[in-house]
C-alpha cells in the first residue's frame, strides 16, 4: 500500500504540472492573437488610408483634364492619372503585412502628391493669366455682360482648383528616424537601458500648405501592439486615438526639422517598434524601427 501511495503522489505532482503548462501557454497564445490583431488593424488603417489618397489624386487628375484646353498638358495630366491608378492597383493587391511593399508604395505616393502639386500651380496660373487676358480684352471692349458671364465661370473654376489646393497642401513627415536614449542622454541599444525615446523627421517644403502653429501628434507602438501612450488623444478618420507625445510647431512653408521625446514610463522589449505622425487630421507619415 505504501509502495502505491509513492507511485501515486509523484504522478499527481505530474499531472498538475502538466495542466498548468498547457493554461499557461494557452493564455500566453490567446494574448499573443490580441496584439497581433491590434497591429493588423494598424497596418489595415494605414494601407485603406493610402488607398483613399491615390483614388482622391486619381479623381483630381481627371477633373482637371476637363478645366483645360490645352492638349499638351491634357496628354501629361492623362499619363500621370493613369501612373496613379496603376499604383492604386497595386496597393490594392498587397498585403498590408508587406512591409517592404507598402514602404515602396508610400515613397510612391509622395511622389504623385508633389507632380500633381506642381500641376495645381501650373493650372492655376495658366487660369489667372487667362483672368488677365479676358479682363483685358472685356475692358477694351466694354463688353460688360460678358465679362460677367466669365466672370462667374471663372470663380466657379476658383472654387474648384481651392479643393485641390487643399488635398496638395498636406503636410509630408520625412527623414524619421527613432534613437533610444539612455540616462545620460546617449544613444543606447540596449532597451534594458532605455530611459526616453528620441523621435527626429522633418516637414518637407510646402508652399501651398496654410502656415502658421501646427499640432503634431506621434504614436508609438511596442513589438506587443501596445501603444506607448502619455500624450494625449486626437481625432482622425471620425475616431478618437490616443498618442504617444505631440507638439506645438510653428511652420512657415518651408522645410521644418521637428524633434520629440517620449519618457519611458513602462519596460520597453525588444523587437520592431511603429512610429506613426499626424497633423491636420491626416497621417503625414510611418516608418519601423528593430531594436534588439
Amino acid at each position: 500500500m505504501n509502495m502505491n501511495k509513492k507511485i501515486i503522489i509523484p504522478l499527481t505532482i505530474l499531472a498538475l504540472l502538466l495542466i498548468g503548462g498547457v493554461v499557461y501557454l494557452k493564455l500566453n497564445l490567446d494574448k499573443q492573437k490580441k496584439e497581433n490583431k491590434a497591429m493588423q488593424e494598424l497596418a489595415e488603417l494605414d494601407k485603406k488610408e493610402m488607398e483613399n489618397e491615390y483614388q482622391q489624386f486619381a479623381n483630381q487628375y481627371s477633373e482637371m483634364k476637363t478645366q483645360i484646353n490645352n492638349d499638351s498638358i491634357v496628354a501629361q495630366l492623362t499619363n500621370e492619372q493613369n501612373k496613379t491608378q496603376r499604383l492604386l492597383e497595386e496597393l490594392r493587391h498587397v498585403k498590408s503585412t508587406d512591409a517592404a511593399e507598402i514602404t515602396r508604395l508610400k515613397k510612391e505616393l509622395a511622389t504623385v502628391r508633389a507632380v500633381l502639386r506642381s500641376y495645381v500651380m501650373e493650372i492655376d496660373s495658366l487660369n489667372r493669366l487667362n483672368q488677365n487676358l479676358t479682363a483685358e480684352n472685356t475692358r477694351v471692349k466694354g463688353q460688360y455682360e460678358a465679362a460677367t458671364r466669365q466672370i462667374e465661370g471663372l470663380n466657379s473654376e476658383k472654387a474648384g482648383l481651392a479643393q485641390k489646393v487643399a488635398i496638395a497642401a498636406q503636410l509630408d513627415a520625412t527623414g524619421i528616424s527613432m534613437t533610444a536614449m539612455n540616462k545620460r542622454g546617449k544613444k543606447t541599444h540596449d532597451m534594458s537601458k532605455c530611459k526616453s525615446i528620441q523621435v527626429n523627421f522633418s516637414l518637407t517644403k510646402n508652399v501651398t500648405a496654410a502656415s502658421g502653429m501646427k499640432t503634431i501628434y506621434v504614436r508609438i507602438m511596442s513589438p506587443t501592439g501596445t501603444l506607448l501612450g502619455g500624450g494625449g488623444s486626437f481625432t482622425y478618420e471620425n475616431r478618437s486615438l490616443q498618442c504617444s507625445m505631440m507638439k506645438r510647431i510653428e511652420y512657415d512653408g518651408q522645410e521644418t526639422p521637428v524633434t520629440m521625446y517620449w519618457n519611458v514610463s513602462q519596460a520597453l522589449v525588444e523587437g520592431t517598434y511603429q512610429v506613426s505622425i499626424f497633423a491636420d487630421g491626416n497621417m503625414i507619415g510611418s516608418r519601423s524601427f528593430a531594436f534588439k
